[in-house]
């Protein structure tokens, strides 16, 4: 599967950023990678974040996902699945699922850090 089609699989998938339990503060990494447009932080922030989001929780809703796609006849979901079963996080489509929900989260957040899982500090109550 090339990166082209990875992506295209990715945007297909029924996930969504707000309800798959992930961190949003680690997944920011992508999404301010994704606002600043450069192409070669955006592939860096996607590398060394994936394996940590996988690991946090992407797994199981990641494959749950590509199997429900697989029954709906998407393209290349099958291919996506197998993919995800032998590479796991560093496998093409886990980076592409990644991407897809960085981008997500920035369409979201528009910016506001607070949408994207950081918190206030000091914390309420303490600043004094």
């Amino acid at each position: 599967m090339t990166p082209a089609e990875a992506e295209r699989l990715a945007r297909e998938l029924d996930l969504d950023v707000d309800d798959i339990g992930i961190c949003h503060a680690c997944l920011s990494f992508v999404s301010m990678a994704i606002d600043a447009g450069n192409p070669h932080k955006i592939r860096g922030a996607v590398q060394s974040m994936t394996p940590y989001l996988w690991e946090e929780g992407l797994a199981v809703p990641a494959r749950m996902a590509l199997a429900r796609a697989r029954e709906r006849g998407v393209a290349n979901a099958r291919e996506g699945l197998r993919d995800v079963e032998s590479n796991g996080p560093r496998s093409r489509t886990a980076r592409a699922i990644v991407r897809r929900l960085g981008a997500d989260l920035s369409a979201k957040a528009k910016g506001d850090l607070l949408k994207m899982g950081f918190q206030p500090w000091p914390p309420p109550g303490l600043d004094g």
